[in-house]
């Protein structure tokens, strides 16, 4: 088996791993440590126009020439190959990104569990035929909408990477990857082992730089036909408005302000359990992360002091080993823009019931670390309420009835989850057809699977990743009437 771990990674354009033609470079940096662990290639712009060109070669040629039945076999052996290669590519995730690599792992076996579910769907992607009465007969058929650029964040490189080539795959398009430039790492993987699973070149190209230059010129280019992005909303906005331009068609899945909504009677051990999960997976910093702690103001101190003893059991270390729990944030200045925030909750009159503070040793190992935290009392109108954190911080307040628990729930910009927790299926049904957002869990923290549909609406975006819905994105729709009538049609009479 080869070694995936490397000093450098390039850039993977047409089946070939290849250094930025100007020979420029950025340091990775392992966030569990502040130390560069790698390089990046950096690319430039006439390798962005390479990169589509390879995709668009590969889509009209040998990508369009498999018949559905073949695609669907070779992403099935898509799925193997990265199976086969999971510990490697946790581990490589674990170094760039700082996740603790029992979580890189699983996120790896959910790119598997992706590329098998829809290996499964790509040769069952069809149209339908429309009734328009005896003189004719429609047929709709789904057709590739082309060449995808797709554009993803350093919270999920390779999870996030997975989600959006394999439903693109499946519907015959072909992917200009552009991970972010902290993150590019595990994104090269998966073009070159799309490559080892035997996929044409130039069907998964994989480019890595800044966003105001890569990206841009990605968005732009004339042979880019959809652009799909996951990061934050604000830069959600600018990639939308880049792609206005040429028409392409876009899906964005931006931030989020989740709330967990916890009824007093709520199993409150396991609602304390899985809320601790919920928003300090992967320290926070995840759209879904649920950041508000909705609470019922009856059981309010009893839950808050269950959820804080978990909080402060959790292990902070060094991702790659086997005891830690929660790994560091992605950088210096991200754990600052987090810390700037807690301070400024507890300006604003909230109540710091465990952590908010820097450590000073990084954790005895120099990296990005900072503690479970959690801020009590928020009121509505504080910013640490309505702003998206994006670290391990989560704000509590207090609920007097349902209508309250939903009005609270609702009144951010956001709406991607929600968790309900509550032993009343009635109610928590009624609170879910309630909520302003995209996907709802009822007593489970879990937001995402290969059959589940996930984005949000509002300021969290629109378009969905996953599930059956995904493949609509990535397809245009084709009517094809035909006339059955032995007479020529002359509706003109001329």
């Amino acid at each position: 088996m080869q070694d995936l771990r490397r000093a450098f990674y390039g850039l993977w354009i047409g089946g070939q791993e290849v250094a930025a033609d100007d020979g420029k470079r950025a340091a990775l940096i392992n966030p569990a440590t502040g130390q560069v662990w790698a390089e990046g290639a950096v690319a430039s712009a006439a390798q962005v126009d390479q990169a589509v060109e390879a995709a668009h070669s590969a889509l009209v040629g040998p990508w369009r020439k498999l018949a559905p039945q073949q695609r669907s076999r070779v992403l099935f052996r898509y799925a193997e190959v990265i199976d086969l290669h999971r510990a490697q590519i946790a581990e490589v995730e674990s170094l760039g990104a700082g996740k603790v690599r029992t979580d890189a792992a699983a996120e790896v076996s959910q790119v598997v569990d992706d590329l098998t579910f829809y290996a499964g769907l790509s040769d069952k992607i069809g149209g339908s035929t429309v009734p328009v009465g005896a003189r004719a007969v429609a047929a709709t058929y789904r057709e590739p909408v082309g060449v995808c650029a797709q554009i993803v964040p350093w919270n999920y490189p390779f999870m996030m990477a997975g989600w959006k080539v394999a439903p693109a795959l499946a519907a015959g398009c072909t992917v200009v990857l552009k991970p972010a430039s902290l993150t590019p790492a595990t994104a090269v993987l998966l073009g070159q082992l799309a490559k080892e699973a035997g996929i044409p070149d130039g069907v998964v190209n994989v480019i890595s730089g800044p966003g105001e230059s890569v990206g841009s010129a990605l968005i732009a280019h004339p042979k880019v036909n959809k652009v799909t992005f996951t990061g934050a909303t604000e830069t959600g906005k600018g990639v939308m408005a880049k792609a206005a331009l040429g028409l392409k068609r876009v899906s964005l899945e931006l931030g989020g302000k989740s709330p967990s909504i916890v009824f007093a009677d709520a199993d409150l051990e396991a609602a304390a359990a899985g809320s601790v999960f919920a928003i300090f997976y992967s320290a926070g910093q995840s759209c879904d992360a649920r950041s508000r702690l909705l609470i019922e103001s009856s059981v309010y101190e009893e839950f808050l002091a269950l959820f804080v003893a978990k909080a402060k059991s959790l292990r902070l270390g060094d991702p790659l080993a086997a005891e830690t729990q929660m790994g560091p944030l992605i950088s210096a200045s991200h754990r600052q823009k987090v810390h700037a925030h807690v301070q400024a909750g507890v300006a604003e009159g909230s109540r710091l019931l465990t952590g908010g503070s820097l450590p000073a040793d990084g954790l005895a190992g120099g990296g990005f670390f900072y503690p479970p935290t959690v801020l009590a009392d928020v009121r509505e109108q504080m910013a640490v309420f309505q702003e998206e954190i994006f670290g391990p911080v989560v704000v509590a307040c207090a609920f007097s009835d349902e209508a309250e628990a939903i009005r609270l729930a609702n009144a951010v910009d956001y709406g991607l989850v929600a968790t309900i927790w509550s032993e009343n299926g009635g109610r928590a049904q009624r609170v879910a057809q309630a909520l302003q957002c995209g996907l709802i869990g009822i007593n489970t923290p879990f937001t995402a699977g290969p059959g589940l549909p996930f984005g949000g609406y509002k300021a969290s975006g629109f378009g969905r990743e996953l599930g059956q819905s995904a493949i609509d994105l990535y397809t245009e729709e084709k009517c094809v009437i035909t006339r059955t009538t032995e007479r020529p049609i002359n509706p003109f009479r001329i």
